[in-house]
């Protein structure tokens, strides 16, 4: 009889021990299929320019290659393992203004697609590649073939829809959201402070080596210009760019209660000379702008070139420092 009570005891120990192993194994199993799940879910699609891409994960080496999406990414707090050059005159690789958070990035080339180098994009294996349509539309295909690449649509206008996309693209919306939120707030801050200042009519002109531009509404200084609701002269109060190729017979065009030019210097002093002969010339000096005194030369990288939101928070200094102080 005691025989019989240890064997039944004993298997009763060893059926529950088997139900226990079995409880483990399918809490094994569970939990690595949540965890499967859960890496499958950090995964994401961007529409963008040119199509959809999936991205697999929140990118930690990403390249960018235009001006304006370097900026966004710096605003973001991403740097990026690789950048096209900065558009500057006297041959440093990144505009002073963003040179020291950019030491250690490498150049993978310039904005043009036949200036990208694809090797270098390639060398540094980036999980993500920024890219533009209007620059690098021809190289599309070779760049998704290194990495997912999400491309913006143009570099004209205005620079927050951009900025947008690569939030989404670096899976950084929310702080995308707060870098919006804070500029927005200083435009409506510095708006209210500007008052009857706004009533000026602000004309902006751009000087090149081969090219004379009277500036819009429809370009980056355009842009910020209008969001604080700045007047502008007739002949630049339209949604277009540029007039470009301006001749002498169209400098009445430029005048206005206050103006400001850039010069876009490539390094061998043209830029700079034809700034200075349209200035000094009889038509100019004619301006009531001219006679009072209202020109001002400005950053071209600054009103310009480099396009993002960090620019375009060091123009609103520039806004504050020549109508409040």
């Amino acid at each position: 009889m005691k025989l019989i009570k240890f064997s039944f005891t004993m298997l009763t120990i060893l059926i529950l021990s088997l139900l226990a192993a079995c409880g483990s194994n399918e809490e094994a199993s569970t939990g690595t299929k949540n965890e499967d799940a859960k890496t499958e879910n950090t995964s994401y699609t961007v529409e963008h320019a040119m199509g959809t891409t999936t991205i697999p994960d929140t990118p930690k080496k990403v390249v960018i290659l235009t001006n304006e999406g370097t900026e966004a990414l710096l605003a973001l707090g991403v740097t990026p393992v690789g950048a096209v050059q900065s558009w500057t005159a006297n041959g440093d690789p990144w505009y002073e203004h963003i040179a020291d958070d950019m030491k250690d990035v490498q150049v993978v080339g310039f904005e043009t697609d036949t200036q990208v180098n694809l090797e270098a994009i390639a060398a540094l294996q980036p999980d993500l590649i920024i890219g533009n349509k209007m620059r690098q539309e021809s190289i599309y295909d070779q760049l998704s073939a290194i990495a997912p690449t999400v491309f913006s649509e143009t570099l004209r206008g205005d620079w927050k829809e951009n900025f947008e996309l690569y939030a989404k693209a670096l899976n950084k919306v929310d702080e995308g959201n707060k870098v919006i939120s804070d500029y927005d707030t200083r435009v409506s801050d510095l708006k209210t402070e500007l008052g009857d200042q706004l009533q000026k009519k602000v004309s902006i002109v751009r000087f090149l080596a081969a090219d004379v531009r009277i500036y819009q509404k429809d370009s980056f200084s355009g842009v910020v210009l209008d969001q604080l609701g700045f007047a502008r002269p007739e002949s630049q109060d339209v949604n277009e760019f540029a007039i470009k190729g301006a001749t002498k017979e169209q400098i009445p065009l430029m005048d206005g209660d206050i103006l400001f030019y850039f010069t876009y210097e490539t390094g061998d002093g043209a830029a700079t000379q034809v700034a200075k002969e349209w200035i000094e010339d009889p038509l100019f000096k004619n301006l009531e702008v001219a006679k009072q005194g209202n020109v001002h030369e400005i950053d071209d990288a600054i009103w310009n070139t480099a396009g993002g939101v960090i620019a375009a928070n060091l123009m609103l200094d520039d806004i504050e420092k020549y109508f409040l102080q």
